[in-house]
């Protein structure tokens, strides 16, 4: 499937190459017909007609089914729609949570105007457009469907429109959407009634929400990602209190949350795998985030053994239940034995049930990995019930020599998504992966943003090192973010956008920044020296070859006059 075949100005002429042997055939047809007789013509041309449906069959899949890589930006809902209250949207826990006290978000802002998306996704169509990009990824607020988060509560169809005229313009210009499922706007009634994530009561829930969407948009959407990033919205909302809902536990909610989100995940890709694959041939993923570690002291074993501890307590976390059923052994040792330690009758990180691992085992058709930063670890015993971080005996800084950002943690390091990527690839049998964040922050929001451009021009240049050096299946990369928007607790006073949102304007005007001009002209440039290749497979060369030689054969049978 490539959702490109369904633009008007690339349509037809794929559909003349698709049947440019059926030209041949006709001309065939056309020249036997003048044959000696009616019975060599009708001999001749049944031949044809075989030898034609080969060629036909060889050709099709290798000019008309090659998917292209995925160029795009990305966004999520509460970052940029707005609307917090409009056509039945119920709230969410970041709805309520920027509203407590005026001391959650940096600026005291809220995301209830943001970028007035959910108003004008028509325009942000045609700057997609305009940017050459053949896909866009966005999150869908499940509030907005789900005004209470479950089907008992009622549906919204209003909500669900707005995704529907979405994906349609999407489609419309051309543009491949991919939908995540959830990027941490979790409908506020759910938190209310059992702690949300905390609680395995969510899971069927959120399964429902799910099917839903399938059902109302998977014969359009055909790459879905169930979670974003589920290391932030755990650590930081869960574990530190910096996010919704402002929960602060490292020791034992980080492990239940994640516990429960994994489940949630497992069900809904099974669900989408028997109930709507078959129809909707569509890709079912999650996306995580990480960073590259090295060791502070490249000399130090042990400090070459905790950066890579630090990524399995990172990444790991969440791809070795996807990929292998469980929890790295290293997380369950060190959590089995910290928690023992500390008196502790179980470990405090949980145990998924046989079945459980089953249906996690392979939950994936790609990898989503969202990359900004690498960092040092260096190795250190801490305390046994300290949580989280005391649990990796690990001390994590960064090379004051990295240049900087708009944003404290993010370091400029373009070398860690080719070895992170190169990691992933190496551990987890070379999935498809797609890059569906990443980008770099300033605190200005500039249109002059030439650190902007220097930062994709050096991180692509990276990712595409990762795909051609070293033959990672990298299948897709989305730049972070589409516009400036509502940047969770530092609300207006980072920017990623490669589009400038004058967030004094009532209005919300866009701007082009310089970063998305190169953009692209990049974009348009690869797409001309990597279009999907038309060559055929070998494959399709044997088959070529025998509808030629029954041609042959069936020609020589005519000449002989033989009973056919």
């Amino acid at each position: 499937y490539s959702s490109d075949l369904c633009a008007t100005d690339k349509l037809i002429p794929r559909v003349i190459d698709c049947f440019a042997p059926m030209r041949q055939f006709l001309n065939i047809v056309n020249l036997l017909s003048a044959a000696p007789n009616s019975k060599m013509a009708s001999r001749m041309t049944f031949v044809a007609a075989i030898a034609v449906t080969l060629m036909l069959i060889s050709s099709a899949p290798a000019q008309c089914t090659a998917e292209e890589f995925l160029w795009g930006t990305a966004t999520s809902a509460y970052q940029i729609e707005g609307a917090w209250d409009v056509d039945g949207k119920g709230m969410s826990i970041w709805d309520e949570f920027v509203r407590r006290n005026g001391t959650t978000i940096k600026d005291n802002s809220t995301a209830d105007i943001a970028c007035r998306s959910y108003e004008k996704y028509k325009e942000d169509v045609q700057l997609l457009k305009q940017l050459g990009v053949n896909s866009y990824r966005f999150s869908i607020s499940w509030p907005r469907v789900l005004p209470n988060g479950t089907l008992a509560g009622g549906i919204n169809e209003k909500g669900i429109q707005y995704y529907v005229n979405l994906v349609d313009e999407l489609l419309a210009n051309g543009i491949q959407p991919l939908a995540t499922l959830y990027h941490w706007d979790l409908p506020l009634t759910l938190q209310n009634e059992f702690q949300g994530w905390e609680s395995e009561q969510i899971i069927p829930h959120f399964v429902d929400y799910a099917k839903l969407m399938f059902e109302r948009l998977g014969d359009k959407v055909k790459w879905w990602l169930t979670f974003n990033e589920p290391w932030v919205f755990t650590v930081l909302g869960y574990g530190l209190g910096a996010h919704a809902p402002g929960t602060k536990d490292l020791v034992n909610t980080v492990y239940i949350v994640s516990h429960n989100l994994l489940r949630a995940h497992a069900k809904a890709y099974r669900l989408y795998e028997k109930d709507f694959k078959p129809r909707q041939q569509g890709k079912v993923g999650i996306t995580l985030n990480g960073a590259y570690v090295l060791p502070k002291n490249t000399s130090s074993e042990l400090d070459k053994k905790a950066a890579q501890r630090s990524m399995e307590f990172s990444f790991s976390w969440y791809s070795d239940p996807v990929y292998f059923g469980d929890y790295p052994e290293e997380m369950k040792t060190r959590i089995g034995n910290k928690s023992a330690a500390a008196g502790l009758p179980k470990s405090r990180l949980p145990e998924f049930t046989a079945e459980e691992k089953a249906e996690l085992k392979g939950s994936s058709d790609f990898f989503g990995l969202n990359y900004y930063t690498s960092s040092l670890a260096e190795h250190k015993i801490l305390s046994n019930d300290g949580g989280y971080y005391d649990d990796q005996d690990i001390v994590s800084t960064m090379d004051p020599s990295w240049p900087g950002s708009g944003s404290p943690w993010l370091k400029v390091t373009p070398f860690g998504i080719r070895e992170g990527i190169k990691w992933l690839s190496a551990r987890y049998d070379n999935p498809p992966l797609v890059v569906t964040e990443n980008g770099v922050s300033d605190n200005d929001g500039t249109t002059s943003d030439q650190h902007r451009i220097d930062f994709y021009r050096e991180y692509i240049g990276n990712v595409t090192q990762a795909k051609n050096e070293f033959k990672c299946n990298v299948v897709g990369y989305f730049a972070w973010s589409l516009m400036d928007n509502f940047e969770w607790a530092e609300g207006y006073t980072e920017y990623f956008g490669i589009v400038a949102v004058d967030f004094n304007d009532p209005e919300r005007p866009r701007t082009l920044k310089d970063s998305a001009k190169w953009y692209r002209d990049f974009i348009a440039a690869e797409m001309t020296t990597q279009a999907p290749a038309t060559t055929p497979k070998a494959g399709s060369i044997v088959t070529a070859a025998l509808g030629v030689l029954t041609m042959a054969f069936g020609l020589a049978l005519s000449l002989a006059k033989l009973p056919f």
